[in-house]
């Protein structure tokens, strides 16, 4: 199968303030170390690293290489991504897999690094992922649904707080550079001054 064809992602990304408790079966979600090496203006490359048999809990004091030096067994999966700027929910991915050792050498001598658990879910009609995001990102939450297409009509749970899809500040590879912890109090006057919002042209949103 040619690869190309799917390299575009379409995807709706939220504000969560906890992770729920019943979407968490209770296995080791998957446990993520990545690094930044490009990222302006929306565009990124990007090496990331797996491990589905991890778990460990996310706070402020959990530091991405110190997991990956504690763990590095334990992670067996690697790709490397570049990434275009996200408009409308639509963003270019091309994703290509790499050697886990290569991986972990690559994340040790460079980039900006974030660390997180994605926990997945079915939630209505669509499968979700719930990143829980630890280090200078903790306390985030995120939680996103993507599709093959465009994500239209969406069931929006009500754990999600406001829609985020279009905002640049909390793609990982703007976080990577610019940590939730640098400007979560601005982001949390924003919420309160102009309340929750959800994107309007996606289609009909149907709350849950």
């Amino acid at each position: 199968m040619d690869s190309t064809l799917n390299d575009f992602e379409y995807e709706r990304r939220f504000f969560c303030r906890e992770m729920p408790a019943e979407l968490d079966d209770g296995d080791a979600p998957t446990l993520i170390v990545q690094s930044y090496y490009v990222h302006a203006d929306n565009y990124a490359l990007r090496v990331r690293l797996t491990s589905h048999t991890v778990r460990i809990d996310m706070t402020a004091a959990t530091e991405p290489l110190k997991v990956l030096d504690t763990y590095h067994d334990r992670f067996t999966e690697a790709y490397v991504t570049v990434k275009g700027p996200s408009v409308g929910g639509t963003r270019y991915e091309a994703e290509r897999e790499i050697d886990a050792h290569i991986a972990a050498e690559l994340i040790r001598r460079g980039g900006e690094c974030i660390v997180k658990n994605r926990f997945s879910a079915w939630i209505g009609e669509d499968g979700w992922s719930i990143d829980v995001f630890g280090g200078c990102n903790a306390p985030l939450i995120v939680a996103e649904a993507e599709r093959s297409g465009p994500v239209t009509n969406l069931v929006i749970p009500n754990f999600c707080l406001t829609e985020i899809t279009d905002q640049s500040r909390f793609s990982n590879d703007g976080l990577a550079s610019h940590p939730f912890s640098q400007w979560r109090d601005d982001f949390e006057r924003e919420l309160v001054t102009n309340g929750p919002r959800f994107e309007q042209f996606f289609g009909t949103n149907r709350m849950q």
